[in-house]
């Protein structure tokens, strides 16, 4: 049996002809940037995240970068990030100038360790950013009374996150503003590269706005040095689509990972811990092991597809060699990224593919 790490197949043949719609009537609208389909998602998006105002952008990366831009973080500021992150966490806050601090995650939810937040403050740090790893909610409560206490912006990082909620209530609508990937393979996935920033700051919500266009509040008037980053018609259309059948295919995930959570009884691999309080969605389902590079051939061999988020952590990649972070200073996020193994998990995944890839793990 075959069975790859990812697919959308089954989700693109349910689909197949409400997205075939959506392409024929932006097609023909000939109306491509900035029209009816990216209003309406917007407003769709942000009555979904619990905020007041969505503005669509290139990608989630852009998402980041446009909100550190709107809170004026700049050169000589800092902002807290956990290491064990993706690098465009990290590559949002270089782009504005700024110096990323890296924070070790917490060994048993991947997501930063906020009892390590406060010693990484200082006088120049402006923002912290939670960022949802693997669909699963950070603990946002004592992350808001630090935010709150020495009073700095939170930015959430919800790019593998879409839908997922810590105590009942949305990830994405804590902060000052959160920054979402629509890359194909996320929850809410477009069919190229997209992404949106959510808030609910009207103020906060304009200026992100204009920055993602050129700087421009109205055309040909630019108050800001911007940048060419906004959704398209296009992807806002196949985004709609999608959107209202988010949650059905999260609680999808959420089975599929519950059997592996029951069924996955082989000592040799640590499983995720779920927070009390969290309703994650599943975007990665990670496992740790000490023997990865084995276990990753005899699951090849087997004919399942894995990877691994992230074999090298931020502060050892060489973009970040300037922050001389020494190996061995952030060694939870270094054995997170020597150990971590993501499985197979994708909406459409059947009964007899869960079955299969728990049996085999069982026997390794």
């Amino acid at each position: 049996m075959y069975i790859p790490f990812v697919t959308f197949k089954p989700m693109e043949k349910e689909l197949d002809t409400e997205l075939r719609a959506a392409f024929e009537r932006v097609y023909g609208n000939s109306w491509y940037i900035e029209g009816k389909e990216d209003e309406a998602f917007e407003n769709a998006f942000a009555e979904y995240c619990n905020t007041k105002y969505c503005i669509g952008c290139g990608n989630g990366l852009d998402a980041l970068m446009l909100a550190l831009k709107a809170l004026e973080v700049e050169a000589g500021d800092e902002v807290i990030v956990p290491s064990n992150t993706y690098i465009a966490s990290a590559l949002a806050i270089t782009y504005v100038g700024a110096k990323p601090v890296f924070v070790e995650p917490d060994i048993r939810t991947y997501n930063i360790d906020s009892n390590k937040i406060e010693a990484a403050i200082t006088s120049r740090t402006k923002v912290i950013m939670p960022v949802h790893l693997y669909g699963q909610p950070c603990n946002m409560k004592p992350i808001m009374e630090i935010a709150k206490m020495y009073n700095l912006y939170i930015l959430e990082d919800c790019a593998q996150a879409h839908g997922a909620t810590f105590h009942g209530q949305v990830v994405g609508s804590f902060g000052d503003a959160a920054g979402f990937s629509f890359y194909p393979g996320k929850n809410l996935g477009a069919l190229g590269d997209a992404g949106a920033t959510v808030t609910n700051s009207k103020k906060l919500a304009d200026k992100i706005r204009a920055l993602g266009n050129y700087g421009s509040d109205y055309k040909y008037h630019h108050i800001y040095r911007g940048n060419n980053s906004r959704l398209d018609e296009l992807q806002a259309a196949f985004l709609a689509v999608k959107l209202p059948h988010l949650d059905h295919m999260n609680e999808e995930r959420r089975k599929i990972a519950k059997r592996y959570m029951d069924e996955i009884i082989n000592p040799k691999f640590v499983l995720p811990y779920v927070l009390d309080g969290t309703n994650p969605v599943w975007h990665i389902f990670a496992i740790r092991c000490k023997n990865r590079d084995k276990l990753v051939e005899y699951l090849k061999t087997a004919g399942i597809g894995t990877n691994m988020h992230y074999p090298i952590p931020m502060h050892l990649q060489g973009a970040y060699k300037d922050l001389h972070v020494q190996q061995g200073a952030l060694p939870i996020a270094e054995e997170i990224s020597a150990t971590e193994l993501s499985l197979p998990l994708y909406y459409g995944m059947t009964d007899e593919e869960i079955s299969y890839v728990v049996d085999k793990l069982n026997s390794f």
